[in-house]
């Protein structure tokens, strides 16, 4: 693992050149910061309970949806088509290297345009005089949970990109494996099937896997190890078969 690093900088500098990482801040900011002034719209007109963190975290699908994809498509798939991935694997560096390396860089984006959204409650922080506006527990666990989480998403647009040739078909690999993956899940666990007795372990197995789940023990302080070691192990699966459909391509040619 000596040249990770060497490499993890290189995809962060050929990240902050590349134009669609813009687009994807430019559109993961609107949406957000639309989504956090119709929330606080809807607190001003009629009260409500729940903290405004909490519901500003149980959106995070929609930009997950357009800005993994985003960050990871370019990452193997176009290299892999513009024939430079071979090159980069004649250097003196591992296949897993380079695949960590480009997970390292998206995720570090990743992680970078969520915390920017720090400032829309620090505004909120330094201007509201309700206390219930202000409530650290949710925040936090909102936040643990972006980055905990984002280790598996990230890690799936990577393998999106490993498998594809190129970089709109990662796109849409890794939307649609994200969509089951946190929508599709949740209607599963829902359906008419698992209702009946003979699926309840079926049934409870999918419902401990659902990630709205988790979200909601996260922004009430319950950090569950079940639930770490799912993302953890999740993201660890999808990078080695990053690693594997790599090594696996550059033997197909």
């Amino acid at each position: 693992m000596r040249h990770f690093f060497t490499i993890l900088s290189h995809e962060i500098r050929t990240l902050l050149f590349n134009p669609s990482t813009y687009v994807a801040a430019v559109l993961f900011l609107g949406v957000m910061g639309f989504i956090f002034a119709g929330i606080l719209d809807s607190y001003s007109r009629t009260p409500q309970e729940t903290p405004p963190a909490a519901v500003f975290f149980q959106l995070f699908w929609i930009p997950v949806f357009f800005m993994v994809p985003l960050l990871t498509m370019k990452s193997l798939a176009e290299e892999r088509r513009l024939g430079t991935l071979e090159t980069l694997l004649t250097a003196p560096v591992t296949t897993t290297e380079v695949v960590l390396g480009k997970f390292g860089a998206a995720y570090f984006l990743y992680l970078l345009l969520w915390g920017s959204t720090a400032g829309f409650h620090f505004v909120l922080h330094y201007y509201a005089r309700d206390i219930r506006f202000i409530d650290a527990g949710p925040l936090l666990g909102g936040y643990l949970f972006i980055a905990l989480s984002g280790l598996l998403f990230v890690a799936v647009g990577i393998l999106a990109s490993a498998l594809a040739r190129t970089q709109a078909v990662a796109g849409i690999l890794s939307f649609t494996a994200l969509f089951g993956l946190i929508i599709g899940l949740r209607f599963f666990g829902e359906s008419a099937l698992l209702q009946q007795d003979s699926f309840l372990t079926l049934k409870n197995t999918v419902e401990s896997l659902q990630i709205f789940r988790h979200l909601e023990d996260f922004t009430n302080g319950i950090v569950d190890t079940r639930q770490v070691f799912f993302y953890l192990t999740g993201s660890i699966l999808a990078l080695i078969f990053s690693i594997l459909g790599v090594e696996a391509k550059l033997l197909q040619g």
